[in-house]
């Protein structure tokens, strides 16, 4: 279905990020609100004092206890698959790059560690992605590994790239085709939330049906 942009008011200080509306479209929003974290472990209580056991009842001698029929076994519930929540900044392919920045700055304002974030660009490579690779791919893919930093990598690249909680994509080049290959792949590596910056009508075409 086609998504429509909205302009939605939104508070700096909320937090989490915008969920999918009822009708299934992605409410596009002027900046990025941060996404879901793991909610901390719930410490165990403490046992209580154990009830003692009542004693069986024995069945008369003079009568035998017929077994009654065993109900069936519930069928175990399959759990439902995780999915990352949608959030669409509109930009223009030009701009793109530079929202999606902003949303790595609010993401890291908010709290998120830098190794929770993998930013891909569908057309011009990041300069952070460029510089590292001029020293060659060993070396741009070891920063990856340690996944101690934010993560820059171009739509090519995607597949190689493993899973984060964030993953923010600046559509920054007018090829639908690429933009269709890179954001599945993408919403495939965020385990929480994918931003998507970039036109809003291209967007739709290309992933909008499908959230």
């Amino acid at each position: 279905m086609p998504l429509i942009p909205e302009e939605p008011q939104i508070h700096e200080s909320a937090q989490g990020p915008r969920a999918t509306p009822a009708s299934g479209r992605i409410a596009p929003t002027p900046r990025p609100v941060p996404g879901p974290r793991p909610a901390a472990p719930s410490r165990p209580g403490r046992p209580g004092p154990l009830r003692p056991t009542p004693p069986a009842q024995r069945a008369p001698r003079d009568t035998a206890a017929k077994p009654g029929p065993s109900a069936p076994a519930a069928p175990a519930a399959a759990p439902a698959p995780a999915s990352a929540q949608v959030q669409l900044i509109p930009a223009s392919a030009e701009g793109a790059l530079d929202a999606a920045e902003e949303a790595v700055d609010l993401l890291l304002e908010s709290g998120r560690a830098p190794g929770d974030v993998l930013v891909v660009t569908t057309g011009e490579l990041h300069p952070w992605a460029a510089h590292e690779l001029s020293f060659g791919e060993a070396s741009y893919w070891a920063q990856h590994d340690a996944g101690d930093d934010v993560f820059y990598a171009d739509a090519a690249a995607v597949a190689r790239a493993g899973v984060r909680p964030v993953v923010v994509v600046a559509v920054n080049s007018g090829s639908d085709t690429v933009a269709a290959t890179a954001l599945p792949l993408a919403l495939a590596r965020a385990s929480a939330l994918l931003i998507v910056c970039g036109d809003p009508q291209q967007i739709n075409g290309v992933l909008g049906a499908g959230v």
